[in-house]
């Protein structure tokens, strides 16, 4: 299948058709016109693990295509995740992103998929592998163990093609980044049974803030990834996926806020040491097995192993307090440290869709594993004082090999799940199911059972409404209290949980090109442990209970898809009202930070003719607090983005334009992270990429 020259267009460095015919015998069928609908999506495998639309899903589920992320020039999951307004930036210290859904922050561990598998996330994520970014919403521990209140991010990779392709790209901005991208695929047998995939990527980032002795902050980035699918039979495929990431930065930890919430210093200045670096190495490789029994039954089997090594050398300046003013002295800290994690992931589902008792099911069981080791080595240097116009200390002579002594934490999960939706007629559907898990972890032991209830109503063909109720956990870091001075030393400690109440709506409206959805929901979080000062016990400094409690109230409102033969939408709006509703006298009423009442996206593409699109983006984030006392207020804003693609014809070939500008107004704004970390907005921007194919 051939897709118009318009989505080619505006696809540039990164996009293509991820599904092909391998049938050469099948007809192909050109598609004119522009009326392509790439901005829509109809189904997430991440949400129920199986094949099921969006209209079938009992939860609010955001799926962004790989065609949004090519028209921003995206180069990082953060300004892909922009796009839904349910999620909002927390600290992008020390070269990784941090993000916050329906207010609770995801967690490396257990806050990010990958194909479905559970994805340790402690870096910045290379985009360029991936055909889509899936935000699931709610607890979702029933299908993936145990994971936050607000759901979960699954990363949908590009797969292997039967045609043949191969996409040459390049893109600069302002700062003078530049980043090359080769992404090639295409069958490796006549009968097309054996097919691959794979993607090279070298970038190159000149960041805009700069050290204190002047020189600017960089980047150095390099990707190879391949995917290899082959055909046992006609039954079975087997898929072998490798990919290696090598990052290596400078260290920015943030800006400094004072009580006014007003930058310390100029915004370009970091308060690191020029020499302070971090260098990642990370590498996947695994399987994944299809087979079907019959039309009816089919089994997935699934395996990744992911290592993940990082030097640190930080300078780690510490801000002494919010009445700090520039040009008085700081500490800093400094130490070289060598981590060392290994995530191992298992799965395998059964799927079965059949009728019994007159209503059809989609039946799911399942069990999956992870087994994690961490290990740390690390040195420190001696403390140094630090005021703006000074000269930069030297780097300390000091190296993490030369510790003797190695720090690990090491511990292992499955869980069984079952999830059957039934079909009871035309208007009415029942997903049910449940999940048992067990944590092995020295004195950390832990089993869990969650489960989870939804309800859908069609009343048309092209709409639902549904509700659901769905549970999460997070174990405690031990099973018992061990503070020998707390009153409650010994205490037996329970994992934290989650429940979620969420009613919605989906209804597709325009011959189904657009998805209008709606979501209101209820999350509370209990078992956070709760410690108190104890000022007249002789015997006790302190008595801790665990009856902590975190609720998050909040509607959301999305459209996605074509209005028109010309003009598409990404749009979503959110509200959210996030309290510590039981706690001591420091949380109890007070906010997350980052978590804003009201937040908003929009994303929109206009086609003139299949040579020219031009693209708009306005991004809306209310206030937010940038300490947990709530007393530093970080200000609302907006920034608007524009854009433009132009194909031109170039001999036999066609060659993309684009051009954007992030930020068009130059507008002043605070992002993500508390008031010692704080993201500063980067001003007007713009960027630059050509994409050919050979």
């Amino acid at each position: 299948m051939k897709h118009s020259t318009m989505y080619l267009a505006i696809s540039i460095a990164l996009s293509v058709p991820s599904v092909y015919a391998s049938d050469k015998n099948l007809e192909v069928i050109e598609v004119q016109g522009s009326y392509f609908n790439d901005y829509k999506i109809n189904d997430a495998r991440g949400a129920m693990r199986t094949n099921t639309s969006l209209l079938s899903t009992a939860q609010s589920v955001t799926v962004i295509p790989d065609t949004i992320i090519s028209e921003q020039l995206a180069t990082t999951l953060g300004e892909v995740l922009l796009n839904d307004a349910s999620l909002t930036a927390g600290s992008q210290q020390r070269n990784r992103e941090v993000f916050n859904l329906r207010g609770f922050t995801l967690s490396s561990s257990n806050g990010y998929l990958r194909d479905g598998h559970q994805h340790w996330s402690h870096y910045q994520q290379p985009i360029e592998t991936l055909e889509s970014v899936e935000v699931i919403k709610g607890p979702s521990s029933i299908l993936y163990g145990q994971s936050a209140p607000g759901g979960l991010v699954n990363m949908v990779t590009k797969k292997p093609t039967s045609k043949t392709l191969l996409n040459v790209g390049a893109d600069v901005d302002g700062q003078g980044s530049t980043r090359f991208v080769l992404d090639a695929g295409g069958a490796l047998t006549e009968d097309e049974s054996l097919r691959y995939r794979s993607i090279l990527v070298k970038q190159d980032v000149e960041y805009w803030r700069e050290y204190q002795n002047d020189e600017q902050r960089q980047r150095d980035r390099f990707l190879g990834a391949v995917v290899v699918d082959y055909d046992l039979s006609d039954n079975a495929v087997v898929s072998v996926h490798f990919d290696r990431t090598d990052d290596k930065a400078g260290l920015d930890t943030g800006a400094w806020l004072n009580s006014d919430a007003e930058v310390i210093g100029e915004d370009k200045t970091i308060r690191d040491m020029s020499w302070a670096f971090t260098d990642i190495t990370v590498e996947n490789m695994g399987f994944d097995i299809n087979y079907f029994f019959n039309a009816q039954w089919q089994v997935k089997l699934g395996y990744n192993k992911q290592n993940f090594s990082r030097q640190r050398f930080e300078s780690s300046p510490r801000k002494p307090d919010d009445n700090f003013k520039e040009g008085e002295s700081y500490i800093s800290k400094p130490y070289d440290r060598f981590d060392d994690w290994q995530f191992e992931t298992l799965f395998a589902d059964f799927i079965g869709e059949f009728e019994l008792a007159g209503m059809e099911h989609q039946l799911l069981i399942g069990a999956n594993s992870l087994d994690y080791y961490y290990g740390q080595l690390r040195v420190s240097g001696d403390n140094f004082e630090y005021q703006a116009g000074m000269n930069e200390p030297e780097r300390p002579d000091i190296s993490y090999t030369t510790d003797d002594s190695l720090y690990t934490s090491e511990y292992d999960y499955y869980g069984i799940y079952v999830q059957d939706l039934v079909t009871l007629n035309e208007q009415w559907q029942v997903s049910f199911g449940g999940r048992y898990d067990k944590q092995n972890k020295e004195g950390a032991d832990n089993e869990s059972f969650v489960p989870k209830l939804g309800v859908l109503y069609h009343p048309l063909d092209t709409a639902t409404i549904y509700a659901s109720y769905s549970e999460g956990f997070e174990p405690q870091s031990s099973d018992t209290l061990d503070e020998i001075d707390d009153r409650n030393h010994g205490m037996k400690l329970d994992a934290k949980t989650s429940k979620q109440l969420e009613i919605g709506a989906k209804w597709q409206l325009f011959d189904e090109r657009l998805l209008l959805t709606s979501a209101i929901y209820d999350i509370s979080k209990t078992g956070t442990l709760i410690t108190e000062n104890l000022e007249s016990d002789p015997d006790y400094k302190t008595i801790t209970t665990q009856a902590g409690e975190q609720r998050h109230k909040g509607f959301e409102l999305a459209a996605q898809g074509a209005v028109n033969d010309k003009l598409f939408i990404m749009a979503s709006s959110a509200y959210l009202d996030a309290k510590y509703e039981k706690d001591n006298e420091k949380y109890h009423g007070k906010t997350p930070i980052d978590a804003p009442n009201w937040s908003a996206s929009l994303w929109s593409r206009y086609e003139f003719n299949e040579a020219l699109a031009v693209n708009a983006g306005i991004f809306y984030e209310g206030e937010r607090f940038a300490n947990t006392d709530n007393t530093i207020i970080k200000e609302a804003y907006t920034r608007v983005d524009i854009g433009a693609t132009y194909e031109v014809a170039l001999g036999q070939k066609d060659v993309n334009f684009r051009f954007n500008i992030e930020n068009l107004f130059d507008n002043e704004y605070l992002a993500g992270g508390s008031d010692s970390n704080v993201t500063i907005g980067e001003g007007a921007n713009f960027r630059f990429a050509v994409q050919f194919s050979l």
